[in-house]
């Protein structure tokens, strides 16, 4: 059974014809449609440096200045959430600290010590996400410039085709082959 198996595998995938090349006349391309553009290796990671140095550089060295308001407001939305975070988390800290060391007039007489250290909590918990994300957006801010970069120096041209094709009679099998041309 199992050599059956390859056997049929070997049946269906080796009885194609391949060709590497097709056979014709050399095509010449006129020196005037090609377009001569210089590619420096080096921009994706200066723009990268350029975003980790001061975000947003590295967006303006790409021309992309739309993007610069939303790199800063994205971090400025990470250190206010962050600021206003750690500021209910130090008030209830000091709150929880003062009732036990005796103390019992707080802010929030109404709370129990219970709800004070589950608030602490939870302003802690928030204070490290908002951390967290505006590092994200920094580290964001560095891969987009990187990648906007590399995508600045990717040729995209207007000799750029896809069209069947039937190749005339080939050397092996003496029939005419069909495929498909793809021009880069």
């Amino acid at each position: 059974m199992r050599s059956a198996i390859l056997f049929f595998f070997a049946l269906v995938f080796c009885n194609q014809t391949i060709l590497a090349q097709k056979r014709g006349e050399p095509v010449l391309i006129a020196k005037d449609s090609i377009v001569e553009s210089t590619i420096d290796p080096l921009a994706p990671s200066k723009a990268a440096f350029y975003s980790a140095i001061l975000p947003g550089l590295g967006q303006a060295h790409n021309k992309r200045y739309w993007k610069i308001p939303l790199v800063y407001g994205g971090l400025a939305a990470g250190l206010y959430f962050y600021n206003e975070n750690n500021k209910l988390y130090n008030e209830f800290r000091d709150v929880y600290k003062r009732r036990l060391e005796g103390f019992t007039d707080d802010k929030y007489p109404e709370f129990s010590d219970t709800v004070i250290i589950n608030a602490q909590r939870l302003y802690q918990r928030n204070r490290n996400i908002s951390l967290f994300i505006t590092i994200g957006v920094y580290v964001l801010n560095i891969v987009d410039a990187n990648v906007d970069a590399h995508l600045l120096q990717f040729n995209v041209s207007d000799n750029l085709s896809f069209r069947p094709d039937v190749y005339p009679i080939n050397d092996f099998s003496d029939r005419q082959t069909v495929g498909l041309t793809f021009n880069f």
